[in-house]
């Protein structure tokens, strides 16, 4: 055989094992892509987004869509080649798998945590919304979870209203921790509750709970420190003054709170807030309408614009990591706060964009 055929064969060969090797070789990697993207005005799986009851509603044209990312399971092992062509590729981005998935959190455990994600975002989407348009919600700060085994276990539960702490009223759930840390391990704790299903009853019928109860609750010493703890996490709930669906499947995390707030503005408000202009979004939203950063910015500014949006509300935080990279035909929108969303929604709407807040490259 001719050396020049051989010396073929044989780069030849080496090639082969070598793509072998890394089709088969795993690494400790995954992968975020742009994920589809969903208005929020529209309709998904034959479902509005969002569906109110017992209040005018408005049409709404245009498009406020909130954005998501894909990412491969934690159960998924990424090949040395898929690695090199993720990280090759433009709109995805190759991440160590502890970074998705820390601490080895399972599939089930990360789908649970975003669920719950979701949910709370959407509770915040509607309260930011209501407030923004100055429609009164009534808030309390209930249990929102008890640790099994705790002293909490069984006098406590998940719903009851907490009215009071050693006779300290309770306006916060911040409050609550900071009344239980006044003691030390052992001493007794005195919680003024409303019992979850007088709550859950009051709710329904569209009143404030009433008919609270004492409840004894003996602290204990904290496992990483010296604070003294009763084993309860305290949140807040809300009630409506009438009824806000929110329709999404398959979709987790915290991340489209701004866009569902802006879209239960839009139906709620005569005229388009949009003016019939492509928008889209992203950011976590609280109940005083605060707009917080997310992760995966590139891939949802990508997503976006594949979609055919024009504008971007990006959270403030986020601003310098997107204007680095920004897809051409594409306006970034900088936005703190719900209030600075609907500013900026103004302009978009009236075609005078040149006032827009932008965001700059760090």
């Amino acid at each position: 055989m001719p050396r020049r055929t051989a010396t073929m064969l044989a780069s030849t060969l080496v090639f082969i094992a070598l793509l072998c090797a890394g089709v088969f070789f795993k690494v400790p990697y995954a992968e975020m892509s742009p994920g589809p993207t969903v208005n929020t005005l529209g309709s998904a799986d034959g479902e509005p987004v969002l569906k109110i009851s017992g209040r005018k509603t408005f049409p709404a044209n245009g498009h406020l869509n909130m954005t998501t990312v894909r990412v491969t399971g934690a159960d998924y092992e990424m090949s040395l080649v898929e690695a090199l062509y993720g990280w090759l590729a433009h709109d995805n981005v190759v991440v160590p798998h502890e970074t998705l998935y820390p601490g080895g959190k399972t599939e089930e455990q990360s789908t649970q945590e975003n669920a719950e994600e979701f949910s709370q975002s959407q509770e915040s989407a509607k309260v930011a919304a209501l407030r923004e348009l100055k429609i009164p919600v009534t808030s309390r700060v209930v249990v929102s979870t008890v640790v099994k085994g705790s002293p909490s276990e069984g006098r406590l539960h998940a719903g009851d209203v907490i009215r009071a702490v050693d006779g300290a009223e309770i306006k916060e759930p911040g409050d609550v921790a900071e009344q239980v840390v006044k003691h030390k391990p052992g001493e007794d704790v005195v919680f003024t509750v409303v019992p979850a299903k007088a709550a859950a009853a009051a709710e329904k019928a569209g009143k404030e709970p009433q008919g609270t109860r004492k409840v004894t609750i003996t602290t204990v010493r904290a496992q990483d420190d010296n604070r003294a703890i009763v084993g309860i996490q305290a949140g807040t709930d809300h009630t409506f003054p009438f009824t806000i669906d929110i329709h999404l499947a398959d979709v987790g995390g915290p991340s489209a709170g701004l866009m569902f707030a802006l879209g239960i503005v839009d139906k709620l408000t005569e005229g388009d807030l949009t003016g019939g202009r492509f928008v889209a979004g992203t950011g976590t939203i609280d109940d005083e309408g605060k707009v917080g950063p997310i992760g995966g910015i590139d891939m949802k500014l990508v997503g976006a614009r594949k979609a055919g949006a024009q504008f971007f509300m990006t959270p403030a935080d986020n601003c310098a990591s997107a204007a680095s990279d920004t897809p051409d035909g594409l306006t970034l929108v900088k936005v703190d706060t719900i209030a600075d969303a609907t500013k900026s929604l103004a302009k978009i709407r009236s075609g005078d964009t040149k006032g827009l807040p932008s965001c700059a490259k760090g």
